[in-house]
């Protein structure tokens, strides 16, 4: 067996640990195309089972665009907002995705977010009602900023919660609108069972997340019914975080008996 082979048949093994046979488990249906692991298959799941309405998509931070949570549903026509601060990944952005900006598909904000401002950010890029999909990865004060957000009513979230607070602990960083990520703490975002409570108070519902990551998936609450696995709580959803089958998790490839194999990873 190679590497490659390796790295599908323990990711096989981890999905059957985590999620048993249960079909409504999203984590069956992950794979990568342009996310850090499995959040586009999952993301395309979810969309499967709830219909698509707007196509529309906003993100932030959304690093350099090669690597997030929408370049894979701007690829398939939807259109959308990125927002990102950090300069060098903001620079890259205009460059990577040139086409789509001018064609006027992906708008781009080079910004720092806060709770303050992310409603007029939003807004600028003609942007506003409901949309279909959020994605909220800042690493710092993602709780207040998703808290904060009321020109937009997306049918689908995925934040980014903080796994050294792992359920039933409720922790949430402080406000700090000058805070800027630091690899050395984990003082930063948010638990999961925090951000699961806030969701539920903006009439979200978790529906599972990422089989290493650190992304949790809500669906608005009427489009919930039993099209997922319940009972729908962080201490069900949470998987342990694994940095290293993250950085190793294939990209999905068509063509051939090892595309197929591939196709739901």
């Amino acid at each position: 067996m190679n590497k490659q082979d390796s790295v599908i048949e323990q990711i096989k093994q981890d999905r059957k640990i985590r999620a048993g046979d249960d079909p409504r488990r999203l984590e069956h249906f992950g794979f990568k195309v342009h996310s850090q692991a499995d959040e586009d298959g999952i993301i395309e799941e979810i969309f499967n089972r709830i219909g698509i309405k707007s196509k529309v998509f906003v993100e932030f931070g959304a690093e350099t665009g090669e690597e997030n949570n929408s370049h894979y549903l701007l690829e398939k026509g939807w259109t959308g907002l990125w927002l990102e601060s950090y300069p060098d990944y903001a620079q890259a952005i205009p460059a990577n995705h040139q086409d789509a900006i001018a064609e006027g598909r992906l708008k781009f904000i080079e910004a720092v977010v806060n709770a303050e401002n992310i409603n007029d950010l939003i807004e600028s890029a003609g942007i506003t009602g409901e949309i279909d999909f959020l994605s909220v990865d800042i690493d710092s004060n993602d709780y207040h900023v998703y808290e904060a957000i009321s020109v937009i009513q997306p049918r689908v979230v995925c934040l980014e919660h903080n796994h050294s607070y792992p359920p039933p602990q409720e922790w949430i960083m402080p406000y700090d609108p000058n805070y800027r990520w630091d690899c050395n703490s984990s003082a930063y975002g948010a638990s999961l069972v925090a951000l699961e409570k806030l969701a539920r108070r903006k009439g979200m519902v978790l529906v599972g997340c990422g089989l290493y990551s650190a992304n949790g998936f809500y669906v608005r609450e009427d489009l919930v019914n039993d099209a997922f696995s319940a009972p729908f709580t962080p201490e069900r959803f949470f998987n342990p975080l694994d940095y290293q089958k993250i950085v190793s998790f294939p990209r999905r490839s068509g063509g051939g008996d090892k595309g197929k194999q591939l196709s739901s990873l």
